[in-house]
């Protein structure tokens, strides 16, 4: 069961959304259990089709606890707590960071500088004993929650644990037009996430949805 703690959000939900319309179970969680519930039940209430048994949702506590993978959607601002609150549950587990660490300052955007390095990094940090990997920073949630929406986008993939990378490289692929690559040790996930800034920059300009490829 993949399990996205602080899953609330377009992120989270689009990712859930494409992963269990592959048939794989999820889970959506909060700090209030009720919202993440009710993102669930909305979930299935928007999208035809949708097996009821493969989203879940409820409180981050009880998607650590259940899951297999666990997918950090928190906003920066919450991901050290979040993290240090749920240390024991993750031990042991895969857990994937998708946070990107930003500002938004007078409608301007920019990366937050992480004494870590990255989001990925002061996850592993916190979480000696789980398996961090960094990826899906730069995917559009917009596009995420389209479900009938190809997303021609690589997505890059980062850890010090090479069988958890591989993992989550398979698991990217599930989604229909994305194409996992490989980024090295976790080290190089500051790139993947302070290029977000750069992409979302870009969007509000063109008023598109450029992403890497």
């Amino acid at each position: 069961m993949l399990g996205f703690i602080g899953g609330t959000g377009a992120e989270g939900r689009g990712l859930a959304l494409r992963f269990a319309m592959t048939g794989l179970s999820t889970f959506i969680g909060s700090r209030e259990p009720e919202r993440g519930l009710e993102a669930a039940e909305n979930l299935l209430s928007q999208y035809d089709g949708l097996d009821a048994n493969l989203i879940r949702g409820g409180a981050n506590e009880e998607a650590a606890g259940e899951c297999e993978i666990a997918i950090i959607c928190t906003p920066y601002a919450g991901h050290k707590s979040t993290l240090l609150g749920l240390k024991e549950a993750l031990k042991g587990k895969i857990v994937v960071d998708v946070v990107a660490p930003l500002s938004f300052q007078k409608g301007s955007i920019s990366a937050i500088n992480v004494e870590e390095g990255s989001a990925a990094q002061q996850a592993q940090i916190l979480m000696p004993d789980s398996k961090v990997v960094g990826a899906f920073q730069n995917i559009s949630a917009e596009d995420l929650l389209i479900p009938n929406k190809e997303i021609p986008c690589d997505v890059i993939v980062c850890s010090d644990n090479q069988s958890a990378k591989e993992r989550i490289m398979v698991l990217g692929e599930h989604i229909p037009g994305v194409r996992s690559l490989d980024g090295g040790n976790l080290e190089n996930a500051r790139y993947v996430e302070q290029l977000t800034a750069l992409l979302i920059n870009i969007n509000r300009i063109y008023k598109t949805h450029s992403s890497i490829k």
